[in-house]
Protein backbone atom coordinates (compact mmCIF):
# COMPACT_ATOMS: atom_id res chain seq x y z
CA UNK A 1 0.00 0.00 0.00
CA UNK A 2 1.43 3.39 -1.07
CA UNK A 3 2.34 5.80 1.70
CA UNK A 4 0.45 9.07 2.04
CA UNK A 5 2.10 12.09 0.37
CA UNK A 6 4.01 14.33 2.74
CA UNK A 7 2.29 17.70 3.31
CA UNK A 8 4.15 20.92 2.55
CA UNK A 9 3.31 24.48 3.59
CA UNK A 10 4.39 27.67 1.83
CA UNK A 11 3.97 30.96 3.72
CA UNK A 12 4.81 34.37 2.24
CA UNK A 13 5.95 37.40 4.17
CA UNK A 14 2.52 39.03 3.74
CA UNK A 15 0.88 36.05 5.49
CA UNK A 16 -0.46 34.32 2.38
CA UNK A 17 -0.60 30.54 2.81
CA UNK A 18 -0.41 27.80 0.18
CA UNK A 19 -0.65 24.15 1.13
CA UNK A 20 0.30 21.20 -1.03
CA UNK A 21 2.48 18.12 -1.07
CA UNK A 22 6.23 17.55 -1.02
CA UNK A 23 7.80 16.03 -4.15
CA UNK A 24 11.43 16.75 -3.36
CA UNK A 25 13.70 16.91 -0.36
CA UNK A 26 12.29 17.26 3.14
CA UNK A 27 13.14 20.21 5.34
CA UNK A 28 12.62 23.94 5.51
CA UNK A 29 14.01 26.76 3.34
CA UNK A 30 13.60 30.53 3.17
CA UNK A 31 14.07 32.46 -0.08
CA UNK A 32 12.79 35.17 -2.39
CA UNK A 33 9.88 33.76 -4.41
CA UNK A 34 9.59 34.55 -8.15
CA UNK A 35 7.60 33.07 -11.03
CA UNK A 36 8.84 31.70 -14.36
CA UNK A 37 6.68 31.81 -17.49
CA UNK A 38 8.44 29.11 -19.55
CA UNK A 39 6.77 25.83 -20.49
CA UNK A 40 10.00 23.81 -20.33
CA UNK A 41 13.54 24.03 -19.01
CA UNK A 42 12.95 23.18 -15.36
CA UNK A 43 16.32 21.43 -15.03
CA UNK A 44 18.21 24.37 -16.57
CA UNK A 45 16.35 26.71 -14.20
CA UNK A 46 17.27 24.68 -11.13
CA UNK A 47 20.97 24.63 -12.11
CA UNK A 48 21.18 28.28 -13.21
CA UNK A 49 23.30 30.11 -10.58
CA UNK A 50 21.22 33.23 -11.23
CA UNK A 51 18.49 31.63 -9.08
CA UNK A 52 20.70 31.47 -5.99
CA UNK A 53 18.67 32.80 -3.05
CA UNK A 54 15.35 32.27 -4.85
CA UNK A 55 12.62 29.68 -5.33
CA UNK A 56 10.66 29.40 -8.56
CA UNK A 57 6.93 29.16 -9.19
CA UNK A 58 6.36 27.50 -12.58
CA UNK A 59 3.33 29.05 -14.29
CA UNK A 60 2.90 26.18 -16.77
CA UNK A 61 0.46 23.73 -15.13
CA UNK A 62 2.35 20.42 -15.52
CA UNK A 63 6.10 20.15 -14.99
CA UNK A 64 8.47 17.20 -15.33
CA UNK A 65 7.00 15.20 -18.20
CA UNK A 66 10.31 14.69 -20.05
CA UNK A 67 12.39 13.91 -16.96
CA UNK A 68 16.02 14.89 -16.32
CA UNK A 69 19.46 13.99 -17.68
CA UNK A 70 22.93 15.04 -16.54
CA UNK A 71 23.90 16.64 -19.86
CA UNK A 72 21.23 19.32 -19.41
CA UNK A 73 22.66 20.76 -16.17
CA UNK A 74 23.84 24.36 -16.58
CA UNK A 75 26.30 24.17 -13.67
CA UNK A 76 27.71 21.66 -11.19
CA UNK A 77 24.75 21.85 -8.76
CA UNK A 78 21.21 23.12 -8.18
CA UNK A 79 20.98 26.71 -6.94
CA UNK A 80 17.23 27.35 -6.73
CA UNK A 81 15.98 26.62 -3.21
CA UNK A 82 12.67 25.13 -4.30
CA UNK A 83 10.34 24.58 -7.23
CA UNK A 84 6.59 25.21 -6.82
CA UNK A 85 4.26 23.48 -9.30
CA UNK A 86 0.57 23.05 -10.02
CA UNK A 87 1.22 19.40 -10.85
CA UNK A 88 4.36 17.32 -11.20
CA UNK A 89 4.01 14.90 -14.10
CA UNK A 90 3.09 11.38 -12.95
CA UNK A 91 5.15 9.87 -15.78
CA UNK A 92 8.47 10.49 -17.54
CA UNK A 93 7.98 10.10 -21.27
CA UNK A 94 11.26 11.08 -22.99
CA UNK A 95 13.71 8.40 -24.15
CA UNK A 96 16.56 10.72 -23.11
CA UNK A 97 15.50 10.80 -19.45
CA UNK A 98 17.86 9.29 -16.88
CA UNK A 99 15.57 9.95 -13.93
CA UNK A 100 12.27 11.64 -13.08
CA UNK A 101 12.07 15.23 -11.87
CA UNK A 102 11.06 14.00 -8.41
CA UNK A 103 14.11 11.73 -8.25
CA UNK A 104 16.28 14.63 -9.44
CA UNK A 105 14.93 16.95 -6.74
CA UNK A 106 15.52 14.35 -4.04
CA UNK A 107 19.06 13.55 -5.22
CA UNK A 108 20.01 17.24 -5.36
CA UNK A 109 18.41 18.18 -2.02
CA UNK A 110 15.92 20.62 -3.57
CA UNK A 111 12.48 21.14 -2.06
CA UNK A 112 9.61 20.59 -4.46
CA UNK A 113 5.92 21.32 -3.94
CA UNK A 114 2.93 20.21 -6.01
CA UNK A 115 -0.82 20.72 -5.73
CA UNK A 116 -0.59 24.52 -5.58
CA UNK A 117 -2.85 26.94 -7.43
CA UNK A 118 0.04 28.59 -9.26
CA UNK A 119 -2.34 30.98 -11.03
CA UNK A 120 -3.32 32.56 -7.73
CA UNK A 121 0.28 32.57 -6.51
CA UNK A 122 1.57 34.19 -9.72
CA UNK A 123 -1.09 36.90 -9.61
CA UNK A 124 -0.15 37.61 -6.00
CA UNK A 125 3.52 38.03 -6.97
CA UNK A 126 2.61 40.26 -9.92
CA UNK A 127 0.41 42.48 -7.77
CA UNK A 128 2.57 42.67 -4.65
CA UNK A 129 6.00 41.97 -6.13
CA UNK A 130 8.55 39.27 -5.34
CA UNK A 131 8.02 38.04 -1.80
CA UNK A 132 10.24 36.47 0.83
CA UNK A 133 8.78 33.11 1.74
CA UNK A 134 9.37 29.88 3.66
CA UNK A 135 8.56 26.37 2.45
CA UNK A 136 8.47 23.63 5.07
CA UNK A 137 7.65 19.95 5.30
CA UNK A 138 8.33 20.02 9.07
CA UNK A 139 6.53 23.08 10.46
CA UNK A 140 3.00 24.00 9.40
CA UNK A 141 2.18 26.82 11.84
CA UNK A 142 1.51 29.92 9.74
CA UNK A 143 2.60 32.52 12.30
CA UNK A 144 5.94 30.78 12.84
CA UNK A 145 6.68 30.49 9.13
CA UNK A 146 5.57 34.06 8.39
CA UNK A 147 7.95 35.37 11.06
CA UNK A 148 10.80 33.40 9.49
CA UNK A 149 9.94 34.78 6.05
CA UNK A 150 9.91 38.36 7.32
CA UNK A 151 13.27 37.84 9.03
CA UNK A 152 14.91 36.46 5.88
CA UNK A 153 17.38 38.96 4.33
CA UNK A 154 16.40 40.82 1.16
CA UNK A 155 18.42 40.36 -2.04
CA UNK A 156 19.12 44.09 -2.08
CA UNK A 157 22.74 44.73 -1.17
CA UNK A 158 23.77 41.04 -1.34
CA UNK A 159 26.80 40.03 -3.40
CA UNK A 160 25.56 36.56 -4.33
CA UNK A 161 28.00 36.39 -7.24
CA UNK A 162 30.71 35.78 -4.64
CA UNK A 163 28.81 32.68 -3.48
CA UNK A 164 28.26 31.06 -6.89
CA UNK A 165 31.50 31.91 -8.71
CA UNK A 166 34.20 29.33 -9.44
CA UNK A 167 36.98 28.87 -6.87
CA UNK A 168 39.81 28.79 -9.41
CA UNK A 169 40.23 29.73 -13.09
CA UNK A 170 39.66 27.12 -15.79
CA UNK A 171 39.53 26.75 -19.58
CA UNK A 172 36.49 25.60 -21.57
CA UNK A 173 36.84 23.79 -24.91
CA UNK A 174 33.40 22.37 -25.79
CA UNK A 175 31.10 23.97 -28.33
CA UNK A 176 27.45 23.34 -29.06
CA UNK A 177 26.47 19.74 -29.85
CA UNK A 178 26.18 18.65 -33.47
CA UNK A 179 22.54 18.30 -34.53
CA UNK A 180 23.12 14.77 -35.87
CA UNK A 181 25.76 13.18 -33.65
CA UNK A 182 25.04 15.21 -30.48
CA UNK A 183 28.80 15.41 -29.97
CA UNK A 184 30.07 18.77 -28.73
CA UNK A 185 31.95 20.80 -31.31
CA UNK A 186 35.70 21.12 -30.60
CA UNK A 187 37.65 24.30 -29.96
CA UNK A 188 38.85 25.90 -33.20
CA UNK A 189 42.60 25.99 -33.77
CA UNK A 190 42.55 29.75 -34.38
CA UNK A 191 40.03 30.53 -31.60
CA UNK A 192 40.21 34.03 -30.13
CA UNK A 193 41.37 34.16 -26.49
CA UNK A 194 38.56 35.43 -24.26
CA UNK A 195 38.49 35.93 -20.48
CA UNK A 196 35.06 35.21 -18.96
CA UNK A 197 34.15 36.61 -15.55
CA UNK A 198 32.12 34.00 -13.71
CA UNK A 199 29.35 35.75 -11.77
CA UNK A 200 27.24 32.60 -12.17
CA UNK A 201 28.03 31.55 -15.73
CA UNK A 202 25.97 28.89 -17.52
CA UNK A 203 27.57 26.11 -19.52
CA UNK A 204 25.55 26.87 -22.64
CA UNK A 205 27.00 30.38 -22.72
CA UNK A 206 30.48 28.86 -22.86
CA UNK A 207 29.38 26.41 -25.57
CA UNK A 208 28.02 29.27 -27.68
CA UNK A 209 31.24 31.25 -27.26
CA UNK A 210 33.34 28.27 -28.40
CA UNK A 211 31.08 27.60 -31.41
CA UNK A 212 31.34 31.27 -32.33
CA UNK A 213 35.15 31.12 -32.44
CA UNK A 214 36.30 32.04 -28.92
CA UNK A 215 38.60 30.19 -26.50
CA UNK A 216 37.10 30.97 -23.06
CA UNK A 217 39.25 31.19 -19.96
CA UNK A 218 36.92 31.50 -16.95
CA UNK A 219 37.99 33.47 -13.88
CA UNK A 220 36.37 34.06 -10.47
CA UNK A 221 34.17 37.10 -9.91
CA UNK A 222 36.73 38.87 -7.71
CA UNK A 223 39.61 38.66 -10.23
CA UNK A 224 41.39 42.05 -10.52
CA UNK A 225 41.84 43.70 -13.91
CA UNK A 226 45.62 43.35 -13.71
CA UNK A 227 45.37 39.56 -13.77
CA UNK A 228 43.04 39.65 -16.76
CA UNK A 229 45.23 42.06 -18.72
CA UNK A 230 48.30 39.94 -17.95
CA UNK A 231 46.76 37.13 -20.04
CA UNK A 232 46.54 39.51 -23.03
CA UNK A 233 43.04 38.38 -24.13
CA UNK A 234 41.36 39.76 -27.21
CA UNK A 235 38.23 40.55 -25.19
CA UNK A 236 36.40 40.07 -21.89
CA UNK A 237 32.98 38.53 -21.30
CA UNK A 238 30.86 39.39 -18.23
CA UNK A 239 28.43 36.60 -17.31
CA UNK A 240 25.00 36.33 -15.79
CA UNK A 241 24.57 35.87 -12.05
CA UNK A 242 22.36 36.41 -8.99
CA UNK A 243 21.82 39.18 -6.48
CA UNK A 244 22.28 42.93 -6.43
CA UNK A 245 24.75 44.14 -9.11
CA UNK A 246 25.68 47.22 -7.07
CA UNK A 247 27.01 44.93 -4.33
CA UNK A 248 29.56 43.26 -6.65
CA UNK A 249 32.04 46.09 -6.06
CA UNK A 250 35.28 44.22 -6.89
CA UNK A 251 33.93 43.40 -10.36
CA UNK A 252 32.69 46.96 -10.94
CA UNK A 253 36.16 48.31 -10.14
CA UNK A 254 37.83 45.68 -12.35
CA UNK A 255 35.54 46.45 -15.31
CA UNK A 256 36.21 50.16 -14.89
CA UNK A 257 39.93 49.46 -15.20
CA UNK A 258 39.40 47.18 -18.20
CA UNK A 259 37.39 49.89 -19.97
CA UNK A 260 40.21 52.37 -19.30
CA UNK A 261 42.58 49.88 -20.94
CA UNK A 262 40.31 49.86 -24.05
CA UNK A 263 39.46 46.19 -23.62
CA UNK A 264 36.48 45.04 -25.74
CA UNK A 265 33.72 43.80 -23.40
CA UNK A 266 30.47 41.90 -23.88
CA UNK A 267 28.15 41.48 -20.89
CA UNK A 268 24.85 39.69 -20.35
CA UNK A 269 22.34 39.93 -17.50
CA UNK A 270 24.32 40.71 -14.32
CA UNK A 271 27.35 41.42 -16.51
CA UNK A 272 25.28 43.98 -18.42
CA UNK A 273 24.35 45.69 -15.17
CA UNK A 274 27.93 45.66 -13.87
CA UNK A 275 29.14 47.26 -17.10
CA UNK A 276 26.56 50.03 -16.72
CA UNK A 277 27.59 50.61 -13.09
CA UNK A 278 31.27 50.70 -14.04
CA UNK A 279 30.51 53.44 -16.56
CA UNK A 280 28.65 55.56 -14.00
CA UNK A 281 25.08 54.32 -14.44
CA UNK A 282 22.66 53.09 -11.80
CA UNK A 283 20.50 50.00 -11.29
CA UNK A 284 17.30 49.40 -9.34
CA UNK A 285 15.28 46.41 -8.19
CA UNK A 286 12.17 45.59 -10.18
CA UNK A 287 8.78 44.76 -8.69
CA UNK A 288 8.78 41.10 -9.74
CA UNK A 289 11.53 40.91 -12.34
CA UNK A 290 11.63 39.04 -15.63
CA UNK A 291 11.80 35.24 -15.45
CA UNK A 292 10.79 33.27 -18.53
CA UNK A 293 11.64 31.99 -21.99
CA UNK A 294 9.21 34.12 -24.00
CA UNK A 295 10.09 37.79 -23.45
CA UNK A 296 10.19 40.09 -26.51
CA UNK A 297 13.05 42.57 -26.93
CA UNK A 298 13.05 45.32 -29.54
CA UNK A 299 16.24 46.59 -31.19
CA UNK A 300 16.17 50.38 -31.26
CA UNK A 301 18.02 50.87 -34.56
CA UNK A 302 15.97 48.60 -36.82
CA UNK A 303 12.89 47.49 -34.90
CA UNK A 304 13.95 43.83 -34.98
CA UNK A 305 12.12 41.77 -32.36
CA UNK A 306 13.79 38.78 -30.70
CA UNK A 307 11.98 36.44 -28.33
CA UNK A 308 14.36 35.91 -25.45
CA UNK A 309 15.04 33.97 -22.27
CA UNK A 310 15.30 36.28 -19.25
CA UNK A 311 16.07 35.92 -15.56
CA UNK A 312 16.77 39.07 -13.58
CA UNK A 313 15.33 41.11 -10.73
CA UNK A 314 17.39 44.27 -11.25
CA UNK A 315 17.58 46.57 -14.26
CA UNK A 316 19.60 49.56 -15.49
CA UNK A 317 18.06 53.00 -14.96
CA UNK A 318 17.99 54.69 -18.40
CA UNK A 319 17.96 58.17 -16.83
CA UNK A 320 21.35 57.44 -15.25
CA UNK A 321 23.12 56.88 -18.59
CA UNK A 322 23.58 60.52 -19.55
CA UNK A 323 27.27 61.31 -19.66
CA UNK A 324 28.34 57.64 -19.47
CA UNK A 325 28.89 57.21 -23.21
CA UNK A 326 26.38 54.35 -23.19
CA UNK A 327 23.29 54.33 -25.39
CA UNK A 328 20.29 52.01 -25.24
CA UNK A 329 20.23 49.53 -28.13
CA UNK A 330 17.37 47.25 -26.97
CA UNK A 331 14.17 47.71 -24.97
CA UNK A 332 12.01 45.09 -23.31
CA UNK A 333 8.86 44.74 -25.38
CA UNK A 334 6.60 44.23 -22.36
CA UNK A 335 7.54 47.05 -20.00
CA UNK A 336 10.08 49.15 -21.95
CA UNK A 337 12.91 48.58 -19.48
CA UNK A 338 16.50 48.69 -20.75
CA UNK A 339 17.41 45.43 -22.51
CA UNK A 340 20.69 46.32 -24.25
CA UNK A 341 23.49 48.88 -24.30
CA UNK A 342 26.52 49.86 -26.36
CA UNK A 343 29.15 52.56 -26.05
CA UNK A 344 29.22 55.31 -28.66
CA UNK A 345 33.01 55.04 -29.09
CA UNK A 346 34.43 52.03 -27.22
CA UNK A 347 33.88 48.33 -28.13
CA UNK A 348 31.40 47.69 -25.32
CA UNK A 349 28.16 45.71 -25.77
CA UNK A 350 25.69 44.29 -23.27
CA UNK A 351 22.20 42.82 -23.09
CA UNK A 352 19.85 42.18 -20.17
CA UNK A 353 18.65 38.84 -21.54
CA UNK A 354 20.18 35.42 -22.31
CA UNK A 355 21.30 34.94 -25.94
CA UNK A 356 22.34 31.33 -25.24
CA UNK A 357 18.67 30.27 -24.96
CA UNK A 358 18.86 27.44 -22.44
CA UNK A 359 16.00 27.13 -21.86
CA UNK A 360 14.34 29.25 -24.48
CA UNK A 361 14.38 30.39 -28.11
CA UNK A 362 17.50 30.81 -30.25
CA UNK A 363 16.52 34.20 -31.71
CA UNK A 364 19.25 36.21 -29.91
CA UNK A 365 22.16 33.82 -30.58
CA UNK A 366 23.33 36.24 -33.27
CA UNK A 367 24.63 38.51 -30.49
CA UNK A 368 27.64 36.22 -29.95
CA UNK A 369 28.49 36.52 -33.65
CA UNK A 370 27.91 40.26 -33.51
CA UNK A 371 30.53 40.61 -30.78
CA UNK A 372 32.90 38.37 -32.76
CA UNK A 373 32.49 40.65 -35.80
CA UNK A 374 33.07 43.71 -33.62
CA UNK A 375 36.46 42.31 -32.62
CA UNK A 376 37.33 41.73 -36.28
CA UNK A 377 36.47 45.34 -37.02
CA UNK A 378 38.65 46.49 -34.13
CA UNK A 379 41.57 44.64 -35.71
CA UNK A 380 40.81 45.88 -39.21
CA UNK A 381 38.72 49.08 -38.85
CA UNK A 382 38.57 49.70 -42.61
CA UNK A 383 37.09 46.31 -43.47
Amino acid sequence: MASSPQPATLVLEDGSVFRGFSVGASGQRAFELVFHTGMTGYQEILTDPSYCGQAVVMTYPQIGNYGCQAAVDESHRCWAGAMIMREISPCTSSWTAEESLEEYLLRNDVLGMTGVDTRELTLLLRNKGAQRAVLSTEVHDVATLQALAQAHPLLDGRNLAAEVTCATPYDWDQGLPNARSWQNAPLLEDAIPLVCYDFGIKRNILRNLVSCGFAPHVVPAHTPAEEVLARNPAAVFLSNGPGDPAAVTPAIEAVRSLVSANMPIFGICLGHQILALAMGGRTFKMKFGHHGANHPVVEEACGRIDISSQNHGFVVDPESLEGTGLMVTHWNGNDHTVAGLKHVEKPLLSVQYHPEGAPGPHDPEHLFRRFFRLLQQEKCPNR
